[in-house]
């Protein structure tokens, strides 16, 4: 079978699979809506937004040992079981939650950096600020030199050779993202552990997957590295939380923690029972699409087969989006429409586009896909999100558009009309 242009879903699974999803065409107001800005959140899944509702009406603590609290007390130790060992790919190591993926990260490098000898540390210009600026507050709190990789224009990746010249024997932190929220590449995450960890065996790696781990599964133990960690609302899931691993050595780092409990434990307070109820409901919802692709009854199994057909079913996408039909150009082939960082290969990219249209300014030209029903986003340095990363890429700005899995060729089509209408103003 030949995937390497991706594999799309029969329209009859496609549509059932945005059913399954609130707002995925039109608005609350219900109009007409097309929403290409998943790597800004994603469509919510109605599943996990309804198990966390459910669970909230609930007064039981459980932390109690009557009946319900022992019930709510088991979604949260089958919710960080099944987290760990499906999202993450590990049985190892332990859980930490907050209420956003960024304090994750924040915890992550703190750990690392107050407690693990060195002289600096090194992280990527293209992270997301909550991992380059998490690193740089703590070299600055610690009085270590901050290091950054740089970016390569064509790929918009990063260079594991390039990474990996920045460590030395006195490098305590490298840290870079698994896939850009911008250009959608994918890094090579084990190539940049390998190189790296020749130069310090001992080196402890971070990776931001917040991007990347709902469009692929993830296995840390596979990639190397000692933390990563991810966003429910950016995987179909609800915002007011954030879910972070760390290795068994990292747990062992000195942290903050009641003192009664066992290093592992990072919870600090009594968690929400609905967050990891609506988590468990995103990870149903993936082994749902397995099971269409699959005999397996093995339930990780079944989880990662569909993360795969995820990914093979948004790679198609993507080549529908970059290259079009006979009747309707790509990105690629519109007159006017520029795509930036395009020198990677399909299956080493996520869901995303980074655009730009002639003549157009980045905000003016997301307002006017607004005016014609479709959402994307403006990602220009203006934002203090955006500009250290888009100028790491020799660009003042660029309109994001990321469509999510359950979008199909039709979706596209209509999208690409709506370029193409634009860069012929």
């Amino acid at each position: 079978m030949d995937n390497t242009q991706g594999i799309l879903f029969d329209t009859a699974l496609q549509k059932a699979l945005k059913e399954e999803f609130y707002y995925a065409d039109l608005d609350k107001n219900g109009a007409k809506r097309l929403i290409f800005d998943n790597s800004g959140g994603s469509l919510r899944l109605k599943a996990a937004v309804e198990a966390k509702a459910r669970l909230e009406m609930l007064p039981d603590c459980p932390e109690r040992f009557h009946a319900q609290a022992l019930e709510l007390n088991e979604i949260v130790q089958n919710g960080t079981k099944e987290i760990l060992a499906y999202v993450f790919g590990t049985e190892n190591g332990a859980l930490i939650t907050e209420l956003t993926a960024s304090q994750t990260m924040f915890h992550m490098v703190e750990l690392i950096m107050e407690n693990v000898p060195g002289t600096n540390a090194v992280v990527s210009v293209l992270e997301h600020p909550s991992s380059f600026d998490a690193v740089a507050y703590y070299c600055q709190k610690t009085g270590k030199e901050l290091r950054v990789i740089p970016a390569d224009h064509a790929t918009g990746a990063i260079d594991p050779d390039a990474a990996a010249s920045l460590v030395d024997e006195n490098t305590c932190l490298l840290s870079v993202m698994s896939a850009s929220n911008v250009t959608g590449a994918i890094m090579d995450i084990e190539a940049i552990v390998r190189k790296a960890r020749q130069k310090k065996p001992e080196l402890y790696i971070l990776t931001d997957a917040v991007q990347h781990a709902p469009h692929c599964a993830l296995d840390v133990e596979q990639l190397g590295v000692d933390g990563a960690n991810f966003a429910p609302y950016k995987f179909f899931g609800i915002r007011g939380c954030g879910f972070g691993w760390v290795s068994d050595r990292m747990a062992q780092l000195t942290h903050r923690k009641l003192l009664q409990k066992d290093p592992t434990v990072f919870a600090l307070g009594t968690p929400s029972p609905g967050n990891f109820a609506a988590m468990l409901a995103v990870i149903d919802y993936v082994c749902r699409i397995g099971s269409r692709f699959s005999k397996d009854t093995n339930r990780k199994s079944l989880y990662r087969t569909g993360m795969e057909r995820i990914h093979l079913q948004e790679r198609a996408l993507l080549s529908l989006l970059l290259e079009g039909t006979e009747t309707q150009p790509g990105l690629r082939h519109i007159p006017g429409v520029q795509v930036f960082a395009d020198g990677l290969a399909l299956h080493r990219r996520d869901l995303i586009a980074a655009i730009g249209i002639t003549g157009m300014d980045v905000s003016d030209a997301v307002k006017e896909y607004e005016k014609r029903g479709v959402i994307v986003c403006d990602r220009s340095n203006r934002s203090m999100y955006a500009k250290r990363i888009v100028e790491a890429l020799g660009l003042t700005g660029a309109i994001r558009v990321s469509p999510l899995h359950c979008h199909g060729a039709d979706d596209i089509h209509r999208f690409l009309a709506v370029t193409k209408e634009l860069a012929q103003k």
